[in-house]
């Protein structure tokens, strides 16, 4: 139940210390798993003294145990090992501090270790952090490459030297950190945090040279794992050497063998690239020449047609054909103005020949009375009647006699 105070009220600091003691005391016996960061054996003690920190957060815990419980893994602990202690919390009233007594104390093997990191993999591959397709391409050329790595360490000399020999002016933004132990997992996860919120970042590498398995669990932290998931910039993570493969090298973009190898992945050497360069440009040089040769060998043919070798060729040829036709048109129109004009001197001939004037020639006349009819019969006429004879070369009058009777 919760105490009831007010400020006319209070307690007593004892009463708060006590208080506090008893709900500690409910809590029974627990398991907890840490890391040691002090050990303090003092001699003439029967108690041994150390600090248990968590390896991802910034949080520890007192721990005291007999001599007894400690002897027995004195052998295989020392600062910095990962134990699991099972113990009883203790709230000491007069200063006021939770501790832990430990009734025993076991040291968290290799194995142990290797199987809680597989378990660890295998959850976070289910969750996708590990797909391929998450996997994006590391920059050309990065503007800035940011590097997470331990102080003055062979790594961070290893990365800076072979990526500047490869593009002197690559430029860099080193975070140093604590690369084992207890604070080694927060400070990676800040840096590489502050890193990716800085834009001028293009690309990240998290390097450490070789180690232990115990040396390289920061870089398994599941923490330090989505961390890295969650960066927008490419990671490149270059931990251990070539057989060690802590998580980070899962999640992260691109896996380096060595600190060296990351060098080489996160920058172009300039002697290979200018080499491409002069080989680029040789290559545009002679497609850029066969292609002129080809055009010119192209206009030579074209040029070498007879359309184009005589152009008035083709005019002269039409010429031909326009003064052949010219002529043909001449030579048909006469044919055709001879043959009109045959049937036309056939025709006037006939028509001569048929004109009642040729039978006048031949010694005929034509009698015509007064208007003009002309006399077709005896009877048409009378004695003494005035009658006009036509004859080939005119006509002049005639009187009509007494007829004959005779035919």
């Amino acid at each position: 139940m919760a105490v009831q105070t007010s400020a006319e009220e209070p307690i007593p600091v004892g009463e708060v210390s006590r208080l506090i003691g008893s709900w500690v005391e409910r809590l029974g016996a627990v398991w907890v798993e840490g890391q040691i960061t002090q050990l303090s054996r003092r001699p003439g003690f029967g108690v041994v003294f150390l600090t248990l920190r968590d390896p991802a957060q910034d949080v520890s815990l007192r721990v005291t145990c007999y001599r007894g419980v400690f002897d027995k893994v004195a052998d295989v602990i020392t600062e910095g090992a990962r134990v699991v202690v099972f113990g009883k919390p203790e709230w000491y009233a007069p200063r006021g501090e939770l501790s832990l007594r430990a009734a025993e104390i076991r040291a968290v093997g290799v194995g142990e270790l290797l199987l809680r990191l597989d378990r660890l993999r295998r959850a976070l591959t289910a969750e996708g952090l590990f797909a391929a397709e998450r996997k994006r391409p590391l920059p050309f050329l990065p503007g800035c490459v940011g590097l997470v790595t331990g102080r003055a360490s062979a790594a961070e000399r290893d990365v800076l030297e072979n990526a500047r020999l490869r593009w002197p002016a690559v430029r860099f933004a080193v975070r140093n950190v604590a690369v084992q132990g207890v604070h080694a997992v927060p400070q990676v996860i800040d840096a590489v945090q502050a890193l990716d919120a800085d834009p001028a970042v293009d690309v990240i590498v998290v390097a450490r040279g070789g180690g232990s398995v115990e040396d390289l669990l920061p870089f398994s932290d599941e923490a330090l794992v989505r961390a890295v998931a969650e960066c927008r910039t490419p990671v490149v993570s270059a931990i251990g050497h070539e057989p060690d493969s802590p998580l980070l090298d899962l999640v992260a973009d691109v896996r380096a063998s060595t600190p060296t190898d990351a060098a080489k992945r996160v920058v172009p050497d300039v002697g290979e690239e200018l080499l491409r360069v002069r080989q680029l440009r040789e290559r545009c040089r002679r497609v850029l020449g066969s292609l002129i040769d080809r055009e010119e060998r192209g206009l030579a043919a074209a040029r070498s047609r007879p359309s184009m070798a005589r152009p008035h060729r083709m005019v002269d040829g039409r010429q031909e054909e326009l003064t052949a036709l010219l002529e043909r048109s001449r030579r048909t129109l006469r044919h055709v103005l001879d043959r009109a004009a045959g049937d036309l001197e056939h025709t006037r001939a006939r028509v001569l020949a048929l004109s009642p004037a040729a039978t006048l020639r031949r010694g005929y006349a034509v009698l015509q009375r007064a208007d003009g009819a002309a006399v077709r019969a005896v009877g048409e006429v009378a004695a003494g009647e005035e009658l006009r004879a036509r004859v080939a070369d005119g006509a002049f009058p005639v009187t009509v006699g007494e007829p004959t009777g005779e035919a």
